[in-house]
């Protein structure tokens, strides 16, 4: 369908040389709640198909539905549906795919809020099991004849692992399993998993996609089969609706979304260079680097590669390890990512023991979002901070 469309260009002129633009080079912003008819005959056919139709802004509008174009043209997608949080995406993709009794596997670290809802779920007769496995054969123990899902994130959350896409999405396949994919990290722009048999994806448009830190939101992307119905449904019931305002800051995000995500590799990977020739830091976790274990298969799988990556200090205090974050002056502290400033987030410091041991996350880790400011700066912080812990 979009074999022939550069990303480039869908990020920046797709769907807006239409009449409704009347030429305008940021696409109008639709502010109005609803949408009126001429007559009640036309109002009721607009109800039938709301999803396609602009009825009432918490279905579709304008802008929003521009966004939702140009979306599921990145991931060659046949629909995508926008959400008012990556979270209001991710709740609703799960629901609609499971009932009472059915059970979902988790393939590796997911979004730790991801986890918290399918345990949320458990009182609903959903379960789930989460498996840390390197080929597809080691799922097989614990499938069962009520799994209805497999989710998987690559790269995994805080480790930043690689996961063989192509792989596990055939072996889903072959057991009847739909397969849901965060891509939040790579973006579009560097992974497309649906090309590798991925049925459904997910992101965070606060992140990459927006870009500048200034809106919430999420997408969920796939064929129409699948995304119409919790467009419908899921989507309508749970309200979790995207503003205009904030799909015209994702549109805005878009336009620069190829170029940002080059520069954000560039300095991301000057930053991880930096930090594994240094002797206070135990790994570093950046599936570009060429000494990931994973890195090989990562280069098969993605293009490029994002600025989201974690250390480990060469420690198990605790202190050290708050003493190194607040001693940063160029890293904000914070807990998202992908904006154009740099953040530092250190799980250890925010997270509970017991569930830190659960996700596997020692005392040492440190999550950097390398931003668009200089490397040479950024270097010369973590250089300085370092020496303080």
């Amino acid at each position: 369908m979009y074999e022939h469309i550069d990303d480039s260009w869908i990020c920046g002129r797709y769907g807006e040389d239409e009449p409704w633009t009347l030429g305008a080079v940021n696409p109008p912003v639709f502010e109005n709640s609803l949408f009126t008819f001429p007559t009640a005959r036309a109002l009721s056919e607009a109800l039938t198909a709301e999803d396609e139709n602009y009825v009432y802004s918490r279905g579709t509008n304008p802008t929003v539905d521009l966004l939702q174009r140009k979306l599921a043209a990145l991931e060659r997608a046949e629909r995508a549906k926008c959400f008012g949080s990556g979270m209001g995406a991710i709740s609703a993709t799960i629901s609609s795919l499971v009932s009472a009794g059915d059970h979902v596997i988790v393939l590796g670290a997911v979004y730790g809020p991801t986890t918290q809802f399918l345990r949320y779920l458990e009182k609903f007769g959903v379960s789930h099991t989460t498996v840390h496995a390197d080929n597809p054969a080691e799922l097989d123990s614990v499938v069962k004849q009520s799994s209805r899902m497999l989710y998987l994130e690559s790269p995994s959350y805080m480790r930043y692992g690689i996961i063989d896409i192509r792989a596990f999405a055939t072996w889903a396949r072959d057991r009847g399993l739909t397969t849901v994919m965060d891509n939040t990290w790579a973006t579009p722009i560097f992974q497309k998993p649906l090309t590798m048999g991925v049925d459904l994806v997910v992101h965070s448009l606060s992140k990459y996609i927006g870009g500048h830190s200034d809106l919430v939101g999420g997408v969920v992307a796939g064929p129409a089969r699948l995304v119409r119905p919790l467009a419908l449904t899921e989507y309508q019931l749970y309200g979790a609706a995207l503003s205009a305002h904030e799909a015209g800051k994702a549109i805005r995000g878009l336009r620069t979304l190829p170029v940002r995500m080059q520069a954000h590799q560039e300095r991301g990977l000057k930053v991880a260079e930096f930090l594994v020739k240094h002797p206070a830091i135990r790994t570093v976790n950046h599936p570009g680097l060429p000494g990931h274990p994973q890195h090989e298969l990562a280069l098969a799988q993605m293009t490029g590669f994002s600025s989201v990556f974690s250390f480990e200090m060469d420690t198990d205090d605790l202190a050290e390890v708050g003493r190194f974050v607040d001693a940063l002056r160029h890293f904000r502290i914070g807990v998202s990512w992908g904006g154009h400033e740099s953040l530092v987030n250190a799980p250890a410091l925010t997270t509970e023991e017991s569930v830190r041991a659960t996700m596997g996350i020692p005392v040492g880790l440190v999550r950097l979002s390398v931003g668009l400011e200089d490397a040479g700066t950024l270097i010369a912080d973590l250089a300085d901070a370092l020496k303080t812990s």
